[in-house]
This record gives structure tokens, C-alpha cells and sequence, in this order.
């Protein structure tokens, strides 16, 4: 082979393994990799009647520091709540008025137990219309004059149960029973009272609170019942484990202490 073809030839060769390189170089990429977008979660959470107002202004606060969480509230009377959990029903976080609901879901492994705690506790109250006088205190519901008291279901609602506790505590309870208008919830036994279907009612001081249509004519004592207390705990079921116990936090945090003060809860 001539030098001139020699040349040419290795000039081809080296030309070619410049465009083979070419063609396999890949652009280097920073070590910073763009983490991808958090998954959009809707929490589920089943609380008690008596905490509408004060979760309807925290969840929308919890929802703003965490973006891609969405929170939907079902409220109901905490035995109800019970059942529909216990039944199957989709729920991330459940939040009892009483011990005895979580206690249910603990026993059927329903719940993470090392995510229970109590968040809260309330008082009862008793109360009548605004503009009516017809009972003072307890006692006063055994006198005829008074023909309706709206109560909480004992069977199902926390705050009836509390109720009973008290009156049979009192020992008036058996003169009393055959005036009883029930709620399936304490915001039910509320709406009795406020309409003038009940002349007297036991709710929570918070519930009475959210009404100018009652007042409160006596703080129950709280040594003539159970301490009133909202356990609080992430479901065994949740798909959005993580998202749920972000939450529990949340409620645990001092805005969210605030909150509940500023509506009558008291926290733990």
C-alpha cells in the first residue's frame, strides 16, 4: 500500500471512532435530581359531633402546611362512628368522645395502638332556651313543670352516657327517664333544646358555646361521672399511614391547642 493510501486510510479510521464517540456521548447530569412530586392523599377522619367548629378551622391550616394532603370530616355520635368503622367503612384517623369507643376498635385490632393518646376533654353542661327559666341546676328536672329534657342516646352518643352517669349519681334518674327526648347525637340534643322541643338538655360546655338560642344555667361536676375524654388514633386499615400520623401531630401542635381552647375543649 502506497504512504498516500496509508493515510487516507488511517485519516478514515480515526474519523470513524470520533463519530462512534460522538454518538455515545451522553450530556453529564447534575447530582441534584428533581425529587419527585408527592403523591396527593385524602385523609378520611371521623370525629365526634362536638368537634365540627374547631376541626373545620384547623384541618384547612394542616391542608396549607402539607399541599398535597386533602382532609374530608365525618362527624357523627362516637358510637356510630364506632359501627361504621367496625363495619368496613374507609377511615385514615378516628377521634372518640369517650374512651369506651377506642377501647372497642383496640380490642379488634383496628386501631395502632401506639398511635393512641387523649387529645382533649370537655365538661357537661346543662342548659334551657335563652329566654327561659324552667331548671337551675340537675334537680330541678324532677319537678313537673318540666315535661321534655333532651339527652344524648345512651346507647350510642358519649355526652348521654356521661348524662346518665350523672343523674344516677344524683339518684334521680328513674324520676326522670319517662321525659327523655333523645339525640342520635349531642348536636341533635343541641338543635332540641335551641327549637324549644326540650325545656332543659345536657351537652358539652363547647357545644353550648356555638349557640346564642341556650344558655347554661349549671357545670355539671365532674366527680358525678367519667372523666370525660377525646382519644385520638391512626386506623390499622389506613393506606395513608404516614400522612395520618402527620396529622395526629398536627392536633398535638400548639396552633392547634390554641384552637381547641378558644372553642372550650381543654387539652392534654
Amino acid at each position: 500500500m502506497s504512504k498516500k493510501k496509508l493515510l487516507t486510510f488511517i485519516g478514515l479510521v480515526v474519523f470513524t471512532l470520533f463519530a462512534i464517540a460522538a454518538c455515545n456521548f451522553t450530556a453529564p447530569t447534575s447530582d441534584k435530581t428533581t425529587p419527585p412530586e408527592a403523591k396527593n392523599v385524602q385523609l378520611t377522619v371521623s370525629a365526634a359531633a362536638s368537634l365540627k367548629e374547631a376541626l373545620g378551622e384547623i384541618n384547612p391550616l394542616y391542608s396549607t402546611s402539607k399541599s398535597n394532603v386533602a382532609v374530608r370530616t365525618n362527624f357523627g355520635s362516637s358510637g356510630d362512628l364506632l359501627q361504621q368503622i367496625a363495619n368496613g367503612a374507609p377511615v385514615d384517623v378516628f377521634i372518640s368522645a369517650a374512651a369506651k369507643q377506642m377501647d372497642e376498635l383496640q380490642k379488634s385490632n383496628l386501631i395502632l395502638t401506639n398511635t393512641r393518646r387523649d387529645l382533649l376533654s370537655n365538661r357537661l353542661v346543662l342548659i334551657v332556651p335563652a329566654n327561659k327559666n324552667d331548671a337551675s341546676d340537675l334537680k330541678d328536672l324532677t319537678n313537673a313543670n318540666i315535661e321534655r329534657i333532651a339527652i344524648g342516646d345512651p346507647r350510642s352518643v358519649p355526652a348521654g352516657q356521661y348524662a346518665e352517669q350523672a343523674l344516677k349519681k344524683l339518684e334521680i334518674w328513674q324520676s326522670v327517664e319517662s321525659k327523655f327526648v333523645l339525640g342520635n347525637n349531642v348536636r341533635q340534643v343541641l338543635q332540641f333544646v335551641e327549637s324549644g322541643n326540650a325545656q332543659a338538655g345536657i351537652v358539652y360546655a363547647t357545644d353550648a358555646k356555638t349557640s346564642t338560642k341556650v344558655k347554661v344555667v349549671q357545670t355539671i361536676e365532674a366527680k358525678l361521672h367519667k372523666p370525660i375524654v377525646y382519644p385520638i388514633a391512626v386506623l390499622q386499615k389506613s393506606p395513608n399511614q404516614p400522612s395520618a400520623k402527620s396529622y395526629l401531630e398536627f392536633l398535638s401542635s400548639a396552633l392547634a391547642k390554641h384552637i381547641f381552647e378558644k372553642y372550650g375543649f381543654s387539652t392534654l
